[in-house]
């Protein structure tokens, strides 16, 4: 995914070996740390051809093999989750500076390391929308409330069968833009043909939307997994959220969520339970507007705008040798 995502850019791309050893089976294992080796060694002519001046890192196992080769060359690691992985806590060996999405972050690492909180970078395109020209991507009324339902780029099993399962009571609050991810497209599809006409105007399902900044912006309220992305566009569109964890991704999404939580801004149920708590939750947010002003305004307190200038200038002063200060945000 990544390969096709940059080249579509114009960026040239290379990759090495990897694998992932944490959580992999004995029978699995040698052959992963073969493959780390053999990563190392491509890692080792790529820098030797492109010689660079400074390496980013964001984690994965796909980046150990890359540290390992430049270890003398200068490294900004960024930390997008508030808890990092296994991976992040190897790279952060290698690193010059750690860039953090959030302040709880710098307890996962030794303090002795340069450290900044520099904020989520979200992608440009987010700043063409605002409410007004959202709702009018999707044809909706400004006076009835909006519901996100997305569950990342492949989507999410649970979150789509609990939003069909509700999806007239849901429509009868709120206009809903459901992304649903591939997987579950002919199921959501068959649910919205089968809608009272009078129904159908409110619900807008795609397999995958392109223009997400449209419907982050038209939204009262979402419901969503909880992956690092969340930390910074729900509160650039200071759009309060319902998260729901992914149950088999360690301790991750949980730990994004209640980090949310505990500030105001979202609700958190967990996957298992959504089925059953997915209409009271909604229905309860979407009418009391007071307390839906309440998590906007501290979803939007959250919100770090310039997040990628500060990780560039990071970049740039361990590029020119220059000793990056350590602390909070620029």
């Amino acid at each position: 995914m990544e390969a096709d995502l940059v080249e579509r850019a114009g960026v040239p791309f290379r990759a090495i070996p990897a694998a992932g050893v944490h959580g992999v089976g004995l029978r699995a294992l040698p052959g992963n740390l073969w493959k780390l080796i053999q990563g190392v060694l491509a890692a080792g002519r790529v820098l030797r051809e492109f010689r660079p001046d400074v390496l980013l890192m964001t984690g994965g196992y796909v980046a150990a093999p890359m540290a390992v080769a430049a270890w003398r060359i200068p490294t900004v690691l960024y930390v997008p989750d508030i808890e990092p992985g296994m991976a992040l806590k190897f790279l952060a060996r290698f690193a010059d500076h750690i860039a953090l999405t959030a302040e709880p972050s710098r307890e996962f690492f030794p303090q002795r390391k340069a450290m900044t909180v520099t904020g989520y970078p979200t992608r440009p395109e987010l700043d063409e929308w605002d409410r007004r020209g959202g709702q009018r991507r999707f044809a909706f009324k400004a006076d009835v409330p909006v519901l996100l339902v997305a569950g990342g780029s492949k989507g999410a099993r649970s979150l789509n069968r609990a939003v069909l399962a509700h999806l007239p009571e849901l429509l009868k609050l709120c206009q809903v833009v459901h992304v649903s991810g591939q997987l579950d497209w002919e199921e959501v599809d068959r649910a919205a043909q089968a809608l009272p006409e009078e129904l159908t105007f409110r619900y807008r399902a795609f397999p995958y939307l392109h223009d997400m900044g449209a419907a982050l912006a038209s939204a009262d309220l979402a419901v969503m997994r909880a992956g690092a992305s969340t930390l910074g566009e729900l509160p650039k569109f200071g759009l309060p959220a319902v998260l729901v964890p992914y149950p088999y991704a360690w301790r991750y999404q949980k730990v994004n969520a209640a980090f949310l939580e505990a500030q105001g801004a979202a609700v958190m149920v967990r996957d298992e339970e959504l089925g059953a708590q997915l209409l009271e939750k909604v229905s309860g947010l979407l009418q009391d507007p007071s307390r839906l002003d309440a998590m906007r305004a501290a979803m939007r307190s959250l919100a770090q705008p310039g997040a990628a200038e500060r990780i560039a200038a990071l970049v740039l002063a361990q590029a020119k040798g220059e000793d990056a200060k350590a602390g909070g945000p620029a």
